[in-house]
């Protein structure tokens, strides 16, 4: 497809911002989430091998310039993209200054890098929670070790995950298709890896293609077949990537999208989306068929079980914002990593190996954490105040898949 040449005011700040990233990226092995743009650019930048005071200095210029650029677009997704680029310049920013040394607290590091602060919730939020699901779980006593026990009767046995999520990953795919215009020969391959600190990835490597891999360190229960589909899947991650590669690289020739910075507030509406996508494609009582009739079978699991497990789910995702505050303590210097573990067990229901390995997440990624839950509230108020609330299906899918083929700042969904 011939990708036409970007020749507006912004192109040149458009170019800097991808090359400046490129350049971070020599810094940060986990910067650079993705990039198809032009492999002499990622060349060149190898071999300038740029300092990061240099980074710095010219990312201040860029900003500057953005800034003084001021809204000239003549429609509302050019007024978008010089938001996103402001955006995402301020971060990249941070993000040197960071690697540089300087400090931020969990709250000024998630607004500088994301755009964005999650709520604070204290002990009693949680315990109150906690009773609500305790209140489901069947026998007495300590209530996360009553729920690890209920869990262990809904894991997917590992001869059977393959089938599950190939299944899960159709049917999101068939459901996502009927409402968004998928592009043509889109498609992902999945990989089983070890020894990450996250439980799925999806590597988006352009032209309509992705690599998702799944960690198989722990046991998965049967919830995350759906929920790791639709999220790196249909319709989250990899349509998200193959929508802007189709619509602002190759149709506007907008380069600044063939290159995906992770920390930046890019992410926050990546994996807001994503983790909303799952409700999109599996509205409740749709999922809930779905298991029964097909997933839970596969899995060879009890299908009369289905409707009281989701009951149970359904209340420990009220504990999500549990994760926040782990990372928050943990990374404030508040509390040590074996305290933020035995939170995690305690408020957000893990089992304690689980609990570790979130541990491992918060030092690679820090307050990245913030974009799974606050983003899907974002994400989710935003479009429901825009009218697509859950009994307008067609008005919900026609604003989730404008978020999702459009720059995107998070602070405009508020």
């Amino acid at each position: 497809m011939h990708t036409p040449r970007d020749t507006s005011l912004l192109a040149a700040s458009a170019e800097e911002y991808v090359r400046l990233v490129l350049a971070v990226g020599m810094h940060d092995a986990d910067y650079v989430d993705a990039y198809y743009g032009p492999p002499e650019w990622k060349t060149e930048t190898t071999t300038a091998s740029l300092s990061l005071e240099t980074i710095e200095e010219r990312a201040g210029r860029l900003f500057a310039a953005l800034e003084a650029y001021g809204n000239t677009a003549a429609d509302e997704i050019g007024t978008l993209r010089h938001r996103y680029l402001i955006g995402q310049t301020r971060a990249l920013m941070a993000r040197v200054q960071m690697l540089c040394g300087k400090k931020f607290s969990f709250d000024e590091e998630s607004r500088a890098l994301y755009d964005a602060v999650a709520p604070t919730h204290s002990e009693d939020y949680f315990e109150g929670l906690l009773e609500d699901v305790g209140a489901l779980l069947p026998g007495g006593g300590d209530i996360p070790e009553r729920c690890e026990a209920y869990k262990v009767k809904f894991i997917i046995p590992r001869d059977r995950l393959d089938r599950v999520f190939s299944a899960a990953i159709a049917e999101g795919r068939s459901r996502s298709a009927a409402h968004i215009p998928l592009p043509r020969d889109e498609q992902f391959t999945v990989e089983y890896v070890t020894g990450k600190p996250w439980s799925g990835y999806n590597w988006y490597k352009g032209s309509g293609r992705s690599l998702i891999q799944m960690n198989v360190d722990f046991p998965i229960s049967i919830d995350r077949a759906i929920d790791l589909a639709c999220h790196e899947g249909y319709p989250g991650h990899h349509v998200y990537n193959s929508l802007l590669e189709q619509n602002l690289v190759r149709s506007r020739g907008w380069v600044e999208f063939s290159v995906y910075a992770l920390f930046s507030p890019q992410s926050l509406i990546a994996e807001g989306t994503a983790n909303f996508g799952i409700d999109m494609a599996f509205p409740e009582e749709d999922r809930v068929v779905f298991e029964r009739d097909v997933l839970f079978p596969l899995a060879g699991l009890d299908p009369g079980s289905v409707e009281q497990y989701y009951r149970v789910h359904g209340l420990v995702q009220r504990l999500a914002y549990a994760g926040n505050e782990a990372a928050r303590r943990y990374l404030n210097g508040a509390i040590p990593r074996q305290d933020a573990a035995r939170w995690l067990v305690r408020y957000a229901l893990m089992s304690p190996d689980r609990a570790v390995q979130r541990t491992q997440f918060f030092d690679a990624y820090r307050s990245y954490v913030i974009n799974y839950n606050l983003g899907q509230d974002m994400v989710k108020r935003y479009i429901e105040a825009q009218g697509g609330t859950p009994d307008q299906p067609l008005k919900r899918w026609a604003l989730f898949t404008h978020l999702i083929s459009t720059p995107q700042v998070p602070s405009l969904l508020t």
